[in-house]
């Protein structure tokens, strides 16, 4: 027989009591009789507690859900705890009811994360704008709150005493987009997308992406704080959030021919448990250290469009 308690020591650490019974029984010759005896082994485990940002997101959601099957506690930030149509789903995951707290937050606001992340051990910041229209407010919607998002939960981890690592989520977009990428290839950790390159091209996500991680190796110098960057090419899997994601969004506006044209462009693809897989060796293993890029298969948008519409014939696809 095996029982697992939970117990608090203080704000943020926990210690995990794992308690091993074993029934044994003892044959006296004289009286001939046999005594039962139980043998309790404890064995008592520290748990980290982490904070994720950004949980409703498509990779933090799986970082809360893996993080809490771990056995340990966690913190997330959304904007709106109070909207269940939204946050609900994250309190119905295994362990979420004991080990699992939701805060407010918002990346634009400094001193927001302050609350969620002191006294944790680990923070994973997730939270970041993916894909929006190409508008008007592309600053106000994805370039701000990505990067001057990234400075400010930075600046609450130096806040924290605590915070022994920071995961930062951030993008092979942050790595290929630049002039000389035909000389240079094949790419690695040690490349960066150059800035002026996406400015001219328009593209904003990668420009907001190497700005914030270049931000962040700024800050981890400055401060010491330990970093560790995880860089995913195109995230795919199924979805834990009730809401589609932007980047599904994109998917179902080619699949049903709403863009007029697919991307003339090839793009890397990376399953979500391999994505979390890294996050969580990141963090908990004390050898990772810089980037990590995390990818797989390659393919050109024709070649997916292809395969899923051997899938899914009846769809009108884009066809150029």
């Amino acid at each position: 027989m095996t029982h697992l308690i939970f117990l608090p020591l203080n704000s943020h650490l926990y210690f995990v009591v794992i308690i091993f019974v074993q029934s044994i029984s003892i044959y006296n010759p004289k009286t001939k009789t046999k005594t039962k005896f139980e043998i309790s082994i404890k064995i008592r485990k520290k748990m980290g507690e982490y904070c994720v940002t950004g949980g409703t997101g498509f990779i933090a959601s799986y970082l809360v859900k893996t993080l809490l099957h771990n056995g340990h506690f966690v913190r997330t930030t959304v904007r709106n705890p109070e909207d269940e149509s939204k946050v609900g789903f994250l309190r119905e995951f295994n362990g979420a009811k004991e080990r699992l707290k939701i805060f407010k937050a918002d990346l634009m606001v400094e001193g927001s994360f302050d609350e969620a992340i002191q006294g944790v051990d680990g923070v994973y910041h997730t939270a970041s704008p993916v894909l929006v229209p190409y508008d008007d407010n592309i600053k106000a919607n994805l370039v701000d709150p990505c990067i001057k998002g990234t400075r400010n939960v930075l600046s609450s981890c130096a806040k924290a005493n605590s915070v022994k690592r920071i995961v930062l989520t951030s993008s092979c977009s942050s790595i290929r987009y630049r002039y000389d990428v035909g000389e240079v290839s094949p790419l690695n950790e040690s490349h960066w997308s150059d800035p002026e390159y996406c400015k001219n091209y328009n593209l904003w996500y990668a420009y907001a992406k190497t700005t914030a991680e270049k931000d962040a190796w700024k800050f981890a110098e400055e401060t010491g704080k330990d970093l560790v960057v995880v860089n995913p090419s195109f995230v795919v899997g199924p979805l834990l959030a009730p809401q589609p994601t932007s980047t599904l969004f994109l998917i179902l506006a080619i699949i049903k021919g709403e863009r007029g044209e697919y991307p003339n462009t090839t793009v890397g693809f990376v399953h979500i448990d391999d994505v979390v897989g890294a996050h969580i060796l990141a963090m908990e293993n004390s050898k990772a250290s810089g980037r990590l890029i995390c990818s797989t298969d390659v393919a050109h948008w024709s070649q997916i469009i292809e395969m899923l519409r051997a899938k899914y014939p009846s769809y009108p696809f884009e066809n150029k």
